[in-house]
């Protein structure tokens, strides 16, 4: 960015900035001190299992609301409208899901980690294939997570990109070592409280700079920014109606139905009735939240769509948003300081939440099994030891995301959805279909990963993917834009042979390499004999598809496994543990 469009920050902004990272030390040193002092796994992995609804929902909320979604919702509504906030709609389903379904059947199991299900499911070579995944996927994020705000903040500010870097990850890292999960579960809470005052902040003052409401709405009006419902049913149109409404849904699952992030919170929950009323808390906070990017989007356009030359204009996408931030409180003092706070809130929520949970896969699904022996001090050390790898393993990731091209929001669904996808693909093949054996799982995720990588590498190579902004312009005359979108969308160039495959809208990637787990591991698993009902682990299966097929005679449906039960014992894995030595770790 030009450095005459530079702002600058004033005493009172690093002070409230400081702020929040002293504020994050003290409820780490808090959880260090209080309690059991994390000196067991359960104490430092699982905040012994002790946590209520309601930090446990907030902390839910601030894993998912990362600086990326901050930086990236409002300048893709800035560029392309609110498309992007039909998005909303996928929230229903994708956590009434996990709430029903995912909850029910991996709390009642009493696991650590989301992954030792899959070997409970299907076997050990399942579980660590998902754990590698998840770890892989994390991993790639995290970098995303901590370099988003840095480089925003650097671009606008002038302030030392990789101090900011550097700010994030040794903080984050202290305070999730020394306080475990209930120190990163109760800084959530907190930077939740941060991020949505920030925002709310920004909105009020951006309106109120604008001319007032009547004057932002005509301006994004005018400026064809208010989307209606675009029902086009093409898979390779980047925002529709049906990628973000049903292709988001499977991005939701993944998120809090198959990751170990948000599952560790879940299971942390005092009891199964405590975890979903959190899912249930997270549903209007998760639309509040998404309203206020997409508003603060809006805002932005109707600030800069007059100017001629705006200085948006030739900015990075990612740094718009804190252009916009400190032009429109400049001269408020504490005010850019509160955004910035808001902003990195979200990185230390989001970061905090993967260290925690790589360290606990890590222990729970890699080393304990190979190590039964180890004394439990010993393996508290080792967790606390893996949370600080981690930490410094994140540092060195934000050094590599500066050369990702995209948006970073685009770059971060695309994560989700290549890596995650084929994770929630496992959990849906082992829950819903009992004769799916550990042969089809692996076959399943294999094809899954190859699939979508091919899909998602060869998009980045060709460069296909992301639709065109809409014209800057906020003038009446461009009114006639809408009204001229069928048209333009019939005459203009489209990719045709795998061009156009790698063209598959990133908001697909999910559902994509899900199905394509599920229906190569249906297809493998018949082809090397599907499971019997009595080689099912009880518990891990839902039973819902003896109902669906209820019409089948009761022969086949015993055949195809249909009648194994949900257990409701919270031990449903003890009994495997009896049988086999191994899994004593569980």
């Amino acid at each position: 960015m030009d450095a005459s469009l530079q702002k600058r920050f004033a005493p009172l902004d690093y002070g409230i900035f400081s702020l929040l990272l002293a504020a994050s030390l003290a409820i780490g040193l808090y959880h260090a001190l209080a309690g059991g002092r994390q000196r067991t796994t359960q104490e430092f992995l699982m905040a012994d299992r002790s946590m209520s609804c309601l930090p446990v929902s907030l902390s839910l909320i601030a894993s998912f609301q990362s600086a990326v979604a901050i930086i990236g919702v409002p300048g893709e509504v800035y560029a392309h409208g609110t498309q992007y906030w039909f998005l909303g709609c996928s929230y229903f389903l994708g956590l009434l899901i996990p709430a029903h379904i995912f909850i029910p059947v991996l709390y009642r199991l009493r696991i650590t980690s989301a992954y030792q299900y899959l070997e409970l499911r299907f076997s050990r070579a399942v579980r660590i294939c998902g754990t590698v995944t998840f770890i892989f996927q994390t991993v790639v994020y995290m970098g995303l997570c901590v370099y988003t705000p840095a480089f925003a903040l650097n671009a606008v500010t002038g302030f030392e990109i990789w101090g900011a870097v550097l700010a994030i990850g040794l903080v984050c890292m202290i305070y999730t070592t020394i306080g475990g999960l209930k120190a990163v579960i109760w800084t959530d809470v907190f930077q939740t409280a941060v991020m949505f005052a920030g925002q709310l902040a920004v909105i009020v003052v951006g309106v109120q700079k604008t001319g007032g409401v009547m004057e932002v709405g005509r301006k994004v009006w005018e400026g064809n920014r208010i989307a209606g419902i675009d029902l086009n049913p093409d898979p390779t149109e980047r925002h529709t109606f049906w990628t973000l409404g049903v292709g988001g849904v499977f991005l939701m699952l993944s998120l809090y139905g198959s990751n170990q992030s948000q599952v560790q919170r879940y299971l942390s929950a005092k009891s199964e009735r405590e975890a979903v009323r959190s899912v249930y808390m997270v549903f209007p906070a998760l639309q509040l939240s998404l309203a206020l990017s997409c508003v603060m989007g809006l805002v932005m356009f109707a600030r800069y769509c007059g100017e001629e030359s705006p200085p948006l204009a030739s900015s990075n996408r990612d740094a718009m948003v804190m252009y916009f931030v400190m032009d429109m409180l400049e001269g408020l003092p504490g005010l850019p300081g509160l955004f910035v706070a808001c902003l990195f809130s979200a990185a230390l929520s989001s970061i905090s939440s993967s260290f925690n949970s790589l360290a606990t896969v890590t222990m729970e699904d890699l080393i304990k099994p190979r190590f039964p022996a180890m004394t439990e001090a010993r393996a508290t050390l080792l967790s606390k030891g893996l949370a600080v790898f981690y930490g410094l393993l994140c540092l060195a990731m934000a050094f590599l995301t500066h050369l990702m091209g995209d948006s970073v929001l685009q770059v971060a669904l695309k994560i989700f959805g290549m890596v995650g996808g084929p994770v929630l693909g496992l959990f849906c093949l082992g829950m819903f279909f009992p004769w799916a054996n550990s042969t089809g799982a692996l076959a399943g995720l294999g094809s899954a990963l190859a699939l979508v990588c091919w899909v998602g590498v060869g998009s980045i190579v060709t460069r296909v993917s992301g639709a065109k902004p809409l014209p800057p312009s906020c003038r009446a005359a461009n009114t006639t834009f809408n009204l001229q979108g069928a048209l333009w969308n019939i005459t203009v160039s489209r990719p045709s042979g795998l061009q156009r495959f790698y063209s598959l809208s990133y908001m697909w990637y999910s559902a994509f390499s899900c199905l394509t787990v599920v229906f190569v591991g249906l297809f493998i698993s018949f082809l090397s004999g599907p499971l019997k009902e009595e080689d099912v682990t009880p518990g891990t299966v839902y039973p819902c598809l003896g109902k669906l097929l209820c019409f089948l005679p009761e022969r086949l449906k015993k055949k195809l496994c249909c009648v194994t039960p949900l257990g409701h014992s919270k031990g449903a894995a003890a009994d495997l543990i009896q049988t086999d030595p191994d899994l004593k770790y569980l």
